[in-house]
């Protein structure tokens, strides 16, 4: 099964000179922990809360830096066609919640998750993943 048949194509995306206070509200919103910061629809990082919570707020910055100040770069992400058992790999051996999916263009068409992974039909790509997301010690959490 490719990723393109899980992933969710209505992306929210964020721009590197938006605020951590516009990032943190969509996150809210959307319940979600992580945004990706594009420039048009090419992707150039990924904010979490963590980057904004621990990060930023180690460093003693406000609400109004900008999001490229706090972002994490050189993410990870799939390709549209890629196969999901491989997706659930990376994410469990990058240690992450959610990846960005990129076409043959390198342009942001979807973001998978674990939910995503979850709903596949024998949900083994997402309890894949959740075991190395839940490991201690990791260090990236888009």
């Amino acid at each position: 099964m490719k990723i393109s048949e899980v992933m969710t194509t209505e992306v929210e995306t964020i721009s590197a000179d938006q605020t951590a206070r516009e990032a943190a509200s969509f996150m809210l919103r959307a319940d979600a922990g992580s945004i990706p910061v594009c420039e048009g629809d090419r992707v150039v990082g990924m904010i979490t809360d963590r980057d904004i919570a621990v990060r930023g707020v180690a460093e003693g910055r406000g609400p109004d830096t900008p999001v490229s100040e706090l972002m994490s770069d050189g993410i990870i992400c799939a390709r549209e066609d890629d196969d999901i058992q491989d997706v659930a790999r990376r994410m469990s051996e990058e240690q992450v919640r959610r990846l960005p999916v990129l076409d043959a263009d390198d342009r942001l068409c979807g973001i998978v998750s674990l939910g995503d992974l979850s709903r596949e039909a024998r949900g083994e790509a997402a309890q894949r993943a959740l075991e190395g997301v839940s490991a201690p010690g990791g260090s990236h959490q888009q």
